[in-house]
């Protein structure tokens, strides 16, 4: 009887420390472990959308962001392989048409050893086309490989 005493005293135990551990998204808060970094990529990603946002003149620049072996997952549109095709399809359907918006405080960066850096954020988009409509936040990453002393745009995740 005394051992199943101490059980049920272990188990309750147990339980309630996992409970009382259980982390929530509201517990969680990012900080930069890289400040340098984090303010290198803000900075980036605002030249970068900031030549998407005008890119039916800065379009050339604004491509210049992409490497060569771009991929740029979308989960509306699938994967695009071709940094042509993807820079096509901003000049078609973005241009004059689409703005983004970044969420204040929503990035955060994340240095990869061997690679470059990860951006993850959260940003919504504006289509002039119907300016009463309400934007919805979407989640991003962008892949940043570091070479010969600048950053480029390798892999782009594009959640709606």
């Amino acid at each position: 009887m005394r051992s199943a005493k101490y059980f049920l005293a272990a188990v309750f135990l147990i339980i309630s420390i996992t409970f009382q551990n259980k982390a929530t998204a509201q517990d969680y808060k990012y900080t930069s472990r890289d400040q340098k970094l984090y303010d290198t990529i803000v900075h980036l990603d605002s030249v970068f959308f900031g030549y998407y946002n005008t890119c039916n003149v800065n379009l050339d620049k604004h491509a210049a962001f992409y490497a060569d072996t771009l991929e740029f997952y979308h989960d509306n549109g699938g994967l695009t392989k071709s940094k042509q095709d993807v820079v096509e399809g901003i000049r078609k359907n973005v241009c004059g048409k689409v703005t983004r918006e970044l969420i204040p405080g929503s990035i955060e960066v994340y240095w990869i050893p061997g690679f470059g850096a990860i951006e993850m954020g959260v940003h919504q988009f504006r289509n002039k086309e119907e300016p009463n409509a309400k934007p919805h936040p979407a989640r991003f990453m962008i892949f940043w490989q570091y070479r010969n002393n600048e950053f480029k745009i390798t892999k782009v995740v594009s959640l709606h």
